[in-house]
């Protein structure tokens, strides 16, 4: 697949292979910026041990807002092998954390499966999440069933047109629900063992954009009839500008108060009953 590269709805079509480089600016070996415990995550995937957290270089998406854009967009991280992936995977397992969480993975499916073929059989058990920008393949998605227990997708817009102004991709939505309802089928609703902790199915954040302009009506109306009302959805209020925003006179300012809570009611009014707005109190950066 590398040789010929259509990992994502981009479809670059370059031979990463032989180093050439398309969108996501990454060749044969996947890039990784940190490695760790990670305590601020969703609390199903947190728990006691944290999340263990993967951050691969670069990224299939161009958002002008990114808050970790010196790791998406300008390329902080370094080259690692297949072996050493793989043990920082069991290194994460050893330190206590409950799920091996890859961040960024879309771009890097074919060495994350390389590398899992040696932690696997160095002892790896944890469950696998598979936290991504949303703008995914179908074909990717259907080589990582029964590989992937947790898939974190994020739903930026609702509106195609959003996302080709702030992520420089064509046809975001549309590849977006397509790609949720094929997670969806493959893992089902969000599940947790005795003690909270997710085990298997699908979390999707979506984070709240001043001006309505991350569509959360039609989000919210998607997942509820189309998905499952069972649908456990982060609304994330931590937008604040960063990177290339101010660049952009509508993202230039945080959310207010009143923008958080009228998308929150709007998920409440379409009949989502799992509704995570942890972010909201602790860390957002929301206009009073």
């Amino acid at each position: 697949m590398l040789g010929n590269c259509g990992l994502c709805p981009r479809h670059c079509r370059v031979d990463r292979l032989e180093g050439e480089l398309g969108q996501c600016h990454t060749g044969p070996a996947a890039m990784v910026s940190s490695c760790g415990p990670h305590f601020g995550e969703e609390s199903p995937l947190v728990g006691t041990g944290g999340s263990g957290t993967i951050f691969f270089t670069y990224c299939n998406l161009h958002c002008v807002f990114c808050q970790n854009y010196s790791i998406s967009q300008l390329g902080e991280g370094s080259e690692v092998t297949a072996l050493e992936l793989a043990q920082m995977m069991l290194s994460l397992q050893r330190r206590g954390c409950h799920n091996i969480n890859l961040v960024s993975p879309t771009h890097v499916v074919p060495q994350i499966l390389e590398a899992l073929e040696a932690a696997v059989a160095r002892g790896l058990t944890l469950p696998l999440v598979y936290n991504c920008g949303g703008y995914e393949s179908l074909d990717t998605l259907r080589l990582l069933e029964g590989v992937v227990d947790i898939y974190m997708p994020d739903m930026k817009y609702a509106d195609s047109a959003v996302g080709r102004r702030y992520s420089a991709v064509d046809n975001y939505a549309e590849f977006n629900r397509a790609a949720v309802k094929e997670m969806h089928r493959q893992v089902g609703d969000l599940q947790t063992d005795d003690q909270g902790i997710a085990v298997r199915g699908l979390l999707v954040r979506h984070l709240v954009l001043p001006h309505g302009l991350a569509g959360t009506e039609k989000t919210a109306a998607f997942l509820a009839h189309e998905i499952s009302r069972h649908t456990y959805v982060n609304i994330m209020a931590q937008y604040h500008p960063c990177h290339l925003a101010y660049e952009f006179p509508e993202l230039s300012r945080g959310i207010t108060r009143q923008e958080y809570l009228e998308a929150v009611t709007l998920a409440v009014r379409h009949g989502l009953t799992r509704l995570d707005q942890m972010e909201y109190p602790r860390t957002a950066r929301v206009m009073l």
